[in-house]
């Protein structure tokens, strides 16, 4: 879409080793030295704050996730999709515009910023293993548009993607949707009319704003396809749209 100019792309990848990163507590110690009743006041009030925050805990235990996000003063793209969906290549072809060399699956959060003369945008990617799923929801609040990555020759998770997916719009129901049908030059890979079908994308809501474009992306190439280019384009005219 014409108008656009990229004139910066920063890549910060976070949490990436070792899947979840957990919240630190900070222990607090008092010396020997104090009095018997003054230690006592303040047990019973680090009991009190323990008490307090386990009752605003939910019932099962979850780990919490540590994550640094880009700081933006609007909101963000969330690029989401079962692992080995191919989001991370497609992220970094967004901001670079091109795959000089093979990327590491995300297996925590990646947030990318990209700069197009006046208009920010923060891509934030999730990544797409089972332990990590749970975390989807908590950032669609914050999404302005949900990117949806699914591997177009793997017909066998076409259910799984499915239903993550179904679950995800029930959250919003006007929150626009970019379905990337990706790894089109794999052998096998089904049609995006096939794709639309097995998620059942007419299903995605009458008030939403829905697309879906077949990518993929080759180590090497110098230039980003028309296909990719054209879902890059797509996004930030959604956002600039959206504010």
């Amino acid at each position: 879409m014409p108008g656009f100019r990229e004139t910066a792309a920063v890549s910060l990848a976070l949490a990436v080793t070792g899947g979840v990163a957990y919240a630190i507590w900070t222990c607090v110690s008092t010396g020997s030295n104090k009095p018997k009743q003054e230690l006592q006041k303040i047990g019973n009030k680090i009991r009190k704050e323990e008490t307090a925050k386990k009752a605003q805990e939910p019932a099962q235990k979850t780990p919490t996730v540590v994550v640094t996000e880009a700081k933006s003063p609007g909101k963000q793209v969330l690029v989401l999709g079962l692992e080995g969906a191919g989001k991370t290549s497609l992220l970094h072809c967004f901001a670079t515009g091109s795959l000089e060399q093979d990327v590491a699956p995300t297996q925590g959060f990646n947030a990318v910023s990209i700069n197009r003369e006046d208009l920010q945008i923060e891509f934030l990617e999730i990544g797409g293993t089972k332990n990590l799923q749970p975390y989807w929801k908590r950032y669609m609040s914050k999404a302005m548009v949900l990117v949806y990555v699914v591997d177009s020759s793997d017909a066998a998770q076409f259910p799984l993607a499915k239903t993550h997916l179904h679950e995800l719009l029930k959250t919003d129901l006007y929150l626009p949707l970019v379905v990337l049908a990706n790894k089109q030059d794999k052998p096998g890979a089904c049609s995006i009319t096939t794709l639309h079908e097995a998620l059942c994308l007419e299903l995605g809501g009458d008030q939403r704003r829905l697309y879906l474009i077949g990518t993929h992306v080759r180590k090497g190439d110098v230039e980003l396809n028309a296909a990719v280019q054209d879902a890059r384009d797509l996004i930030f005219q959604l956002v600039q749209d959206g504010r």
